[in-house]
């Protein structure tokens, strides 16, 4: 029997998702067993200053990284939009799921609410949106999905912002208030979506159950925009492709904060296409900026 060691962080969310994974690969293989590892990240550890501050949400990777470059592990998971747009060639992306919601919802908490009290949000992508529809007193909320809802319900804030996504694998959907359309707030690049990473030239055929190629191509388009844009996983920037037959439609979102400008485009063209797109439509909205 073979042995696939799965490498994740140890949030709720995270196992619930490598575990998505793991379940995919024991149906396509039965001769195959999977082991959980998971560990906790230096994105977990430090909660008290913001992501942008102490290296982005590529704290999130590196100690899984280490554990696959070191023969700790066969396989990492991660949620695709926190993995840095930059990659070790050596620890190549071999699959993605399927892409759950990709929109953001508002969460309020389960006692009375205090409209004091700010909406908490983690991103500056989101403040700037919920900014311009209309939202004010926002506040930065730090941890995973649990502790933020923890403080929620514990009187810290009067709402929170987060990824639907998130909230449904966690099967807390009853905890939301309501939607925000991909159009009032434009999600993360790649945001719903989850990403295996492997070694460079390991056989990961066990992974052709799990892996979603309409979600690759949505993936390239969307990472190659903010790449495109110099933005990393902390930037104020926002990606949303979707693909309609065979046509893939990249909207993006570019802000340039000492400017103070957003702005809002849209690209379309061949799925197979899909980073030219996002490095089209990055040119575009930079040039018009």
């Amino acid at each position: 029997m073979k042995i696939i060691r799965v490498g994740s962080r140890d949030s709720k969310l995270a196992i619930i998702q490598a575990k998505l994974v793991m379940d995919a690969i024991e149906r396509y293989d039965k001769n195959i067993k999977t082991e959980l590892i998971t560990m906790k990240t230096t994105g977990d550890k430090i909660l008290n200053k913001s992501l942008d501050k102490i290296g982005g949400k590529g704290l999130f990777v590196k100690e899984l990284d280490n554990a696959l470059l070191n023969d700790k592990v066969d396989i990492t998971v991660h949620s695709y939009k926190d993995i840095p747009m930059e990659i070790n060639p050596d620890l190549p992306i071999v699959a993605v799921s399927e892409r759950e919601d990709e929109r953001d919802v508002l969460i309020l908490p389960k006692g009375k609410i205090d409209k004091t009290k700010p909406i908490g949000c983690s991103s500056k992508r989101r403040t700037i949106q919920l900014l311009q529809l209309g939202y004010e007193n926002i506040a930065p909320v730090r941890g995973n999905v649990i502790s933020r809802l923890n403080k929620l319900d514990e009187g810290q804030f009067s709402a929170l912002v987060l990824a639907a996504a998130g909230i449904k694998r966690l099967g807390l959907e009853e905890r939301i208030y309501r939607y925000f359309s991909t159009e009032e707030i434009m999600p993360a690049a790649c945001q719903g979506i989850i990403a295996v990473q492997a070694r460079k030239g390991e056989n990961v055929d066990f992974l052709k159950g799990f892996h979603c190629e309409k979600s690759k191509y949505i993936a390239d388009a969307e990472r190659a925009f903010v790449a495109a844009l110099e933005g990393g996983c902390s930037s104020p920037v926002a990606a949303h492709a979707q693909i309609q037959g065979d046509k893939l439609i990249l909207n993006g979102l570019y802000v340039d904060e000492k400017m103070g400008i957003v702005k809002k485009g849209s690209m379309s063209g061949s799925v197979e296409d899909a980073q030219n797109i996002g490095k089209s439509l990055a040119r575009k909205l930079k040039k018009e900026v």
